[in-house]
């Protein structure tokens, strides 16, 4: 059924995309592409406007998507935000006099906690210039409310809502609507804790699953609320008493309780007035980040030719090709073999956002991070996630570095089978029939039961896939295998609790990683440029390269509107995975 719908939805989306393309060369895009290219003067006393509220990728184009404001099933409503693109401008907006302060603007930021943590500590080394941050919202969103914390001063509708009760992980099951549709899950695992499968087995989390998700839950929580109690003066007893007690939803209670000052938005703007010293909201002179980002930079260029290279590798791996916002192995081992082949690229600093996937593809990774490590050294910088085949990647680095927020570990395999005969005869009237030359001929060729000699096959390759993944993460963590497989099995870890058990060598974020690439080569700080790859495409080149993958596209229509269009990828989704699997439970929503 999905399939038909995702067929259907591509031959909409594919003449979508022709006739956009159409219009595009009629209205000479090539103009606007070298507008977006020119150069930005940024005026004196400027106020450096922040939005997170946008999804939040690692590296993203600067250029503005000039069919942003036509909201549809089509064009997404925002562009994508960098998290390097922010810390980049944050960093310049420091030393920059002509840049006086910032606004914020985090109602929903669409990010990780580890991403975000990294953005709101920027802001923090920002405000240390003696420059002010101020925010403002109708609303915050429990990540929201963490990042605007920050701010010297922190402003709410008076009628708005603050989100303030504490960190919560959600989970979607099928099991009732696959036995609904006689369809059998056949499972094959390894680890008590490598929960990835359970929404295919379970209607609710298993004991471990529970154990796990409340130990990483209390982890990130922790921290996030040391956080908000630094910075708003307030005990992390009294702001666990107000998430239990519901009382930031009133917001003169949140105010009283001094999480924020309640004013509306004209009010906030005379604030801002004061700061900046003049009378009219029309003498305020803004300027964005991405235009900023085009402005020459207050920092001054390095000179000479060595290089930091940022190896960007975010999204679930795939297996050997893949599309935006996935990991395949092909071009991340091309991209991987540029930079160890390039001389002036002294170091590289593999930065990693993936809950995992494909087995087979995340080995051939590791293999290639191995073979570069003989030429120089590869630092792994850990963002929100760099679990199970993420953490496959993570463990043939030199030094892996991660926030405290982070989600990592997992390491174990998995392989998944759906067992269609029932469902095509009973609910669909549909028989099938083969002839073999060999007793296995058909075997994991088509949908049905797999004999019992097979489950034993399948699970014999997922025992062997688990003994290669944890003998080369106790290799490469110097770690004797016993005490590796006590902390491996699966389990999910925060960051900080990787440090412990000795996962991962350093707490920090991209920065961190980028100075301890340094000191290993040796270069003094200011005497390397930091390059990022892959190079991030234009819009034109997105728009030109979704036509080869309409089928991106329709999944995000179903998702968006079609009742169950998530549930209904996922199970999509099972059926195109290649091989075993090094998959965390990749359904986890925190917010």
């Amino acid at each position: 059924m999905w399939q038909f719908i995702k067929n259907v939805l591509s031959t909409v989306v594919g003449i979508f995309l022709f006739t956009i393309l159409g219009l595009l060369i009629l209205a000479g895009v090539g103009t606007a592409m070298s507008d977006s290219e020119e150069h930005v003067e940024v005026k004196d006393n400027s106020i450096l406007r922040i939005s997170l509220d946008r999804p939040l990728v690692e590296n993203a184009s600067t250029e503005e998507n000039p069919f942003a404001e036509l909201a549809g099933p089509f064009i997404e409503n925002s562009d994508k935000l960098g998290l390097i693109q922010v810390l980049t401008a944050l960093e310049r907006a420091k030393v920059d006099p002509k840049i006086k302060g910032i606004q914020l603007e985090s109602s929903v930021p669409f990010g990780g906690y580890a991403q975000l943590s990294e953005i709101r500590e920027a802001i923090d080394s920002f405000k240390k210039s003696g420059k002010f941050v101020l925010t403002y919202s109708d609303s915050f969103t429990e990540k929201g409310y963490y990042v605007a914390s920050v701010a010297d001063e922190v402003y709410l509708n008076p009628n708005g809502l603050l989100d303030f009760n504490g960190i919560s992980a959600n989970y979607m099951f099928f099991k009732k609507a696959l036995d609904k549709l006689e369809i059998e899950p056949l499972v094959f695992r390894v680890g008590q804790y490598k929960s990835a499968v359970e929404p295919f087995l379970r209607e609710n989390m298993s004991p471990d699953n529970k154990e796990q998700t409340s130990s990483f839950l209390r982890s990130i929580n922790n921290f996030v609320f040391d956080k908000i109690a630094s910075s708003r003066s307030i005990t992390v007893p009294k702001l666990n008493n107000i998430a239990d007690s519901l009382l930031a939803y009133r917001p003169t209670t949140a105010e009283k309780l001094g999480l924020v000052k309640l004013a509306y938005y004209d009010e906030f703007q005379s604030v801002i007035l004061k700061k900046m010293k003049v009378k009219e909201v029309d003498d305020l002179k803004y300027i964005s980040l991405n235009d900023y980002l085009k402005a020459e930079s207050p920092i001054k260029e390095v000179e000479g030719s060595d290089k930091i290279a940022i190896l960007v590798a975010e999204g679930e791996i795939v297996g050997t090709k893949g599309g935006e916002g996935s990991i395949a192995s092909e071009p991340f081992i091309k991209e991987l073999r540029k930079l160890r082949d390039n001389k002036s690229v002294k170091a590289i600093v593999l930065r990693i956002d993936s809950p995992g996937g494909s087995s087979l593809a995340s080995d051939n990774m590791w293999r290639e991070i191995q073979l570069a490590r003989k030429v120089k050294p590869i630092i792994a910088s850990m963002s929100t996630y760099a679990a199970s085949g993420g953490y496959y990647m993570a463990m043939g680095t030199d030094a892996i570095v991660a926030h405290p927020t982070t989600i990592t570990g997992s390491i174990g395999i998995f392989a998944q089978w759906l067992n269609l005969d029932k469902f095509f005869e009973n609910k669909l009237g549909i028989t099938s029939d083969h002839v073999n030359t060999n007793a296995h001929s058909s075997f994991m060729t088509n949908p049905g039961e797999l004999s019992d000699f097979e489950k034993r096959l399948v699970q014999k390759f997922v025992d062997e896939g688990y003994e290669s993944f944890t003998s080369k993460a106790a290799a490469g963590r110097k770690m004797p295998i016993a005490k590796l497989k006590s902390i491996a099995g699966g389990r999910v870890w925060t960051g900080a609790q990787a440090k412990q058990i000795g996962l991962v060598d350093e707490l920090g974020g991209l920065q961190t990683a980028i100075d301890l690439a340094a000191d290993k080569v040796k270069l003094k700080k200011g005497g390397y440029k930091v390059v990022v790859y892959p190079k991030v495409k234009s819009f034109i080149e997105s728009l030109l390269e979704a036509t080869d993958t309409k089928s991106t596209l329709s999944t995000r229509l179903i998702q968006k509107h079609i009742p169950w269009g998530t549930a209904m990828m996922e199970l999509d989704r099972i059926k195109q995975r290649e091989g075993l699997q090094a998959l965390m439970p990749y359904m986890i929503d925190l917010k």
